[in-house]
C-alpha cells in the first residue's frame, strides 16, 4: 500500500532518519536555506523528533491541518497544542516560544528610531503583537514633538471599558516623559476591529484629558485578527497642541469624538 504524502511529496509514516539524506529537513535547510523549506519542515526541525510511527514532519503536517494553517497554529494556546496526539507539553512550549520570538522580531523591526507618519506605521508593529491576544489590552504609544516614539506602555489588561479605565493612567508616562502626544491602541479578542460605543466614549474622554494636560491625542487604533481600524480614518478627528507642525496624516481640527 502506498503511504499518503506530506506537503513536500514524501511518504508519511517514515521516521526522518529513514528518509534519503537529501530529503531530511536539516540537510534541506543547509542546502536551500530556511526559505526553501515548507512550514511543516521548519516545525519538524524545531521539534527534533516525532513519535512511534509518525515523524516530526507528520506531526507538524497534522497540526497545521488541524488549525487551518500557520496563522491558526500561531494563535493556538499551549493546552490546545499539547492536546494534539504526539505533541505534548514540550513541543507545544517550543512552538509557542518560536512564534513569540517571531512576533517580537517583527515588532522591533526596523531597528533604530521609530517615527509615526500615519496609522499604518503603528499598525505594522502592533497588529502582530496584539491581533491574536486572548484578552483585551490597552497600550499607549508616546511621542515627542517630531512624532518619534519614546515608549509604548501597556496600561490595561482585561476588559477595556470607558467605565473601568482611569483616563489619568493613559497619560501618566507621557507626563513623566514630557511627551507631546500619544496614540491609543487596543485589541478586540473577537477578531473584529469595528469600534464599539465604549471605544468612542473612551476616545472622547481621552481627548478632553489630553487638552487639560497639553498632550495631544493623535489617534485611537482598534486591532483585530490581522486587521485594524483607525478612528481618525473613520471620521473622528483629533487635536494636537503646541507650535510644532504635525506629521502628515496626523493633523486635524479640534472636535470631540463623534458617535
Amino acid at each position: 500500500m502506498t503511504r499518503p504524502a506530506d506537503g513536500a511529496g514524501r511518504p508519511r509514516g517514515h521516521a526522518i532518519r529513514e528518509l534519503p539524506v537529501a530529503e531530511r529537513p536539516r540537510e534541506r535547510l543547509a542546502q536551500r536555506g530556511p526559505g526553501g523549506l515548507n512550514a511543516a519542515e521548519l516545525i519538524a526541525i524545531l521539534w527534533g523528533s516525532g513519535t512511534r510511527g509518525r515523524s516530526a514532519i507528520d506531526l507538524a503536517t497534522e497540526a497545521l491541518a488541524a488549525h487551518d494553517g500557520l496563522a491558526g497554529l500561531a494563535s493556538a494556546g499551549e493546552l490546545e497544542l499539547a492536546s494534539i496526539p504526539g505533541i505534548g507539553a514540550a513541543k507545544a512550549a517550543r512552538l509557542q516560544a518560536a512564534f513569540e520570538l517571531g512576533r517580537r522580531l517583527m515588532a522591533d523591526w526596523p531597528s533604530g528610531r521609530w517615527s509615526i507618519r500615519g496609522p499604518r506605521d503603528v499598525a505594522d508593529r502592533l497588529v502582530l503583537q496584539m491581533g491574536r491576544l486572548e484578552r483585551e489590552e490597552l497600550r499607549v504609544v508616546i511621542l515627542d514633538t517630531k512624532n518619534h516614539v519614546l515608549r509604548v506602555t501597556t496600561v490595561y489588561q482585561g476588559n477595556v471599558s470607558a467605565s473601568l479605565v482611569r483616563v489619568g493612567e493613559l497619560f501618566r508616562d507621557a507626563v513623566r516623559l514630557s511627551a507631546a502626544s500619544v496614540i491609543l491602541v487596543h485589541n478586540h479578542p473577537s477578531g473584529d476591529p469595528t469600534p464599539s460605543p465604549d471605544d468612542l466614549h473612551l476616545t472622547a474622554e481621552a481627548l478632553a484629558a489630553g487638552r487639560l494636560l497639553d498632550i495631544g491625542l493623535l489617534d485611537h487604533l482598534v486591532i483585530g485578527h490581522d486587521a485594524f481600524v483607525s478612528l481618525r480614518d473613520r471620521g473622528v478627528t483629533f487635536d494636537r497642541p503646541g507650535p510644532t507642525a504635525p506629521a502628515a496624516g496626523l493633523s486635524g481640527p479640534t472636535i470631540a469624538a463623534r458617535t
